[in-house]
């Protein structure tokens, strides 16, 4: 079985548009960690495409929040105004989907999809003293995250934690080397607000059979993405920022 793994969506319909271009006739099934909705202005048509297509999600903070089960207050004003927009346009049965994503860590076959740490689906994991936290609650080799829109992650093998990487900037591919022995968490990047300073759409295809794991960037429509943010009256900054990838 081939899988897509796709994270942080963030309702940016042309990331998310080209990554399924991109990555058509390489993949089974899609799978998501989370945070379909917040940001960019298409929640309607990015939480109707992951309704019909994903075979397994968890919830994000986002997701979360516009479904009104975790409060706003700790959100920044820009993240705030958006999940408010986000919350006022989209139709009750995609509001009803948001409210009833599960909760991560979701065991998916031999592998795991959480949105933040295996723990605390809202913690972020950047750092290597973190992820050698995480590793102590994983209950399978190779657990996929979100949540920080970092793509890479860490490996853990021989009580060694080390950071996987992701492609280079004139590159459109990682191959990971999967160790029999090793653990793995393993961030398929943000489709649709990346912040490791590359503006093109990220993800993962993953096949636990063959031991593939391939981390890709695929560029997009990025100004038609910024010009809806616009047109919507969301903050400009998150217009802005797509096209910086921070």
């Amino acid at each position: 079985m081939r899988y897509l793994i796709l994270s942080d969506i963030h309702s940016n319909w042309e990331a998310l548009e080209a990554v399924l271009e991109d990555a058509a006739g390489k993949y089974d099934r899609a799978l998501c960690c989370g945070d379909l909705v917040g940001y960019c202005a298409d929640p309607n048509r990015v939480v109707e495409w992951a309704r019909a297509n994903l075979a397994a999600i968890v919830r994000g903070n986002h997701d979360k929040a516009v479904a009104g089960l975790d409060g706003i207050e700790w959100f920044n004003p820009v993240a705030q105004a958006a999940t408010l927009w986000t919350r006022h346009v989209l139709t009750p049965a995609n509001l009803e989907y948001l409210t009833n994503l599960p909760k991560g860590p979701l065991i998916v076959g031999d592998f795991t999809l959480a949105h933040g740490a295996p723990v605390d689906e809202d913690e972020y994991l950047l750092e290597a003293f973190e992820a050698r936290q995480a590793f102590q609650y994983v209950e399978r080799p190779v657990t996929f995250f979100g949540h920080t829109h970092v793509q890479g992650g860490f490996c853990l093998e021989t009580r060694h934690v080390s950071r996987i990487g992701k492609p280079g900037s004139q590159h459109p591919e990682l191959l990971v080397d999967l160790k029999p022995d090793a653990w793995y968490l393993v961030n398929p990047g943000s489709v649709g607000q990346p912040r490791d300073h590359d503006a093109r759409a990220a993800y993962a295809l993953y096949d636990p059979e063959e031991r593939f794991l391939a981390l890709r960037r695929t560029p997009y429509d990025i100004p038609s993405a910024q010009a809806k943010i616009e047109h919507a009256g969301l903050p400009g900054s998150l217009a802005q920022r797509l096209a910086a990838g921070r």
